[in-house]
């Protein structure tokens, strides 16, 4: 897919936005402003992102079937919680409602070595959400080295994850390239159809369009859409919205 001008860009980064807030100060009014902003004059967002507590409530605002999918989260944001637990925070997500199910490995086992951690945690919540689009959260800005980005890719592709995804937005570094070369490489070395999102200081159409192209290039013409790829942001659409209405493009930010 050949996107030339920012208002291309803009037009493509909406249909592929998880509109997210997860706030610690989110309450439903935020909610019912997000399922709002989630559908624009210039076409709707991909899925919100919010905390499971306000999965029931999202989805009755949307009601069912709606073009704007209910992402939540689960082992979020800490990655620290036993199986167990995580799988009932999923079922009774998906029991409230939600589409698809973002859940944060346990990355500091992984970081010391435990492999086999991941893959039961993944395995679990995979089997919690047969029906939902699993996006399996790294946090490479904690993982820091690119071979562990990779291994840890590797590792939730195996275990049955949809999607990969670099981050929470709750700590320091969040998406970056270079996480994001590893991710990809990891996507297209299984030759699987896995999706890629990433998340976390992404607040610019120039920014988006970053990740479009490296994507575009690892994985070939063609491979980009909603089913495939998503941006996790709660501040792009601002950006988005102000290029589609004929604002001048802000510059890619240094934040990574």
């Amino acid at each position: 897919m050949e996107l030339h001008s920012p208002r291309e860009v803009a037009s493509f980064a909406l249909s592929l936005l998880d509109l997210t807030n997860l706030r610690d100060d989110c309450d439903d009014a935020a909610i019912e402003t997000l399922c709002a902003r989630a559908q624009t004059p210039y076409g709707a967002a991909a899925a919100i992102c919010i905390w499971p507590r306000f999965v029931a409530y999202a989805r009755g605002i949307l009601g069912h079937g709606h073009k704007v999918r209910i992402a939540t989260v689960v082992n979020f944001p800490g990655g620290d919680l036993p199986v167990a637990a995580v799988v009932e925070e999923t079922r009774k997500a998906v029991e409230d409602g939600a589409d698809e199910i973002d859940l944060v490995i346990p990355y500091r086992k992984l970081m010391a070595g435990d492999e086999q951690a991941v893959t039961d945690m993944v395995e679990a919540v995979r089997a919690a959400c047969p029906q939902s689009c699993l996006k399996v959260i790294l946090e490479t800005g904690e993982l820091k080295d690119a071979s562990l980005v990779g291994r840890g890719s590797e590792l939730a592709i195996a275990a049955g994850a949809d999607f990969i995804k670099t981050s929470t937005g709750k700590v320091s570094v969040n998406a970056t390239l270079e996480a994001a070369d590893s991710m990809l490489r990891a996507i297209r070395a299984s030759k699987k159809r896995i999706g890629f999102k990433p998340a976390g200081g992404i607040s610019t159409v120039a920014d988006a369009d970053l990740y479009l192209r490296l994507a575009e290039s690892t994985m070939g013409p063609n491979w980009l859409m909603p089913s495939t790829f998503r941006f996790g942001a709660s501040s792009l659409l601002d950006d988005i919205l102000g290029v589609l209405s004929g604002a001048p493009a802000s510059r890619a930010s240094t934040g990574y």
